[in-house]
């Protein structure tokens, strides 16, 4: 050959690559962990805490970065940036069960987060919005008859949930009062129950009443838009049936969330306001939680990209996330037909489920879940 020639390696094909060049199947799974990375943010280390951690990282050839005055002292704490192959965390994280200032604490936290599960089987939650003035249907659904057709459409189509939402929380809409919500879910919720329908029902609602008049009628999931900002009763309603939610991330309420939203860091503004209201709903004893980082919830276009890039810095939480990126502004297609902006939501859509994105929410559940069926069986 007269010349090298380099080819860089998807993470997810390594096992495979050594594979393909020969190398010794009995140690395959375990050396895969040497070419695997991972960076990992660890958070208000103190000095102690900080240079031990870098210095055991550089003993396995790994790194850790650390606020430059810790090594001087003039930082008290510092936050910390460590890398390296999954091999090579591990061996720090054991290290460190050796180590003072809780460290030990640290290093198991390390092997669970190297444990989790990155990768799942996207699951496609169906939109059904009965109500006037939903930015992409509204008013479509409104009548009962019309609502229960779409309904069994969604499930016909392959919906693994359905969410209802009898309230539009569309950017610079108003509140809809618990009466008005009942009124439009009662006939929907009455059909479901009759039929005994096997497919979980979400209910979009930021109400603890009609979260509790839902919950009690079929449904088995409350999608808070608000994450209990709006309604801080909705988490106790949800804890009384046991019920799954969904914690949404927002920037302020419909009405002037995309009033110029702001961020100086939005995904760690993200994660740790998700954070705690995910110790919230625990502090209720609700265990079945999702998080939705809230793509068009006080977010500029921008910002919804950089969290479609970065929504697996989410996984440190430990909880599926839910992403809703369908038919929304964030397209470029606002005054287009829907047929366009669900090819281009499906567009969106199959990189989240390349990555392992838990849950999809779309409105157009036939077009996902054949991507997602074309995709699984490749």
């Amino acid at each position: 050959m007269d010349d090298f020639v380099l080819k860089e390696l998807a993470a997810s094909c390594i096992e495979q690559e050594l594979e393909n060049i020969g190398f010794d199947s009995v140690y395959r799974h375990c050396a895969s962990d040497k070419f695997r990375y991972k960076n990992v943010k660890i958070y208000s280390l103190t000095a102690g805490q900080a240079n031990i951690l870098k210095q055991t990282a550089l003993i396995f050839g790994a790194d850790c970065a650390v606020n430059r005055n810790v090594i001087t002292g003039k930082a008290e704490l510092s936050d910390a940036i460590l890398c390296g192959s999954y091999s090579q965390l591990k061996k720090i994280a054991q290290k460190l069960q050796s180590q003072p200032f809780r460290l030990a604490v640290l290093g198991q936290k390390i092997l669970g987060f190297l444990e989790q599960k990155t990768k799942a089987s996207t699951k496609i939650m169906g939109i059904l919005n009965i109500t006037p003035d939903s930015f992409s249907d509204g008013g479509k659904y409104l009548t009962p008859k019309d609502a229960i057709n779409h309904l069994m459409s969604l499930i016909d189509d392959g919906a693994d949930i359905v969410d209802i939402g009898a309230e539009s929380t569309r950017p610079g809409s108003f509140g809809v009062d618990a009466k008005t919500q009942i009124e439009r879910l009662r006939p929907i919720l009455e059909f479901i129950v009759k039929e005994n329908l096997n497919v979980p029902i979400s209910i979009d609602t930021r109400s603890s009443e009609v979260a509790d008049f839902a919950l009690n009628n079929g449904a088995s999931i409350i999608n808070d838009v608000s994450g209990f900002d709006y309604d801080i009763k909705l988490a106790d309603a949800a804890a009384k049936y046991n019920a799954s939610v969904i914690i949404q991330h927002s920037n302020g309420t419909p009405d002037v969330m995309q009033n110029n939203p702001e961020y100086k860091n939005i995904m760690e503004e993200i994660f740790f306001s998700l954070k705690t209201k995910i110790e919230l709903a625990e502090s209720k004893n609700i265990r079945n939680i999702i998080i939705d980082p809230g793509i068009g919830f006080g977010k500029s276009r921008l910002d919804n990209f950089t969290i479609l890039d970065r929504f697996e810095e989410l996984r440190g939480l430990n909880r599926p996330v839910l992403i809703g990126i369908s038919r929304k502004s964030l397209l470029g297609v606002k005054d287009c037909d829907n047929g366009l902006k669900d090819s281009l939501s499906l567009a969106l859509s199959y990189p989240l489920i390349k990555a392992g994105v838990d849950y999809l929410r779309v409105h157009n559940v036939k077009l996902h879940k054949t991507l997602l069926s074309n995709y699984l069986s490749t």
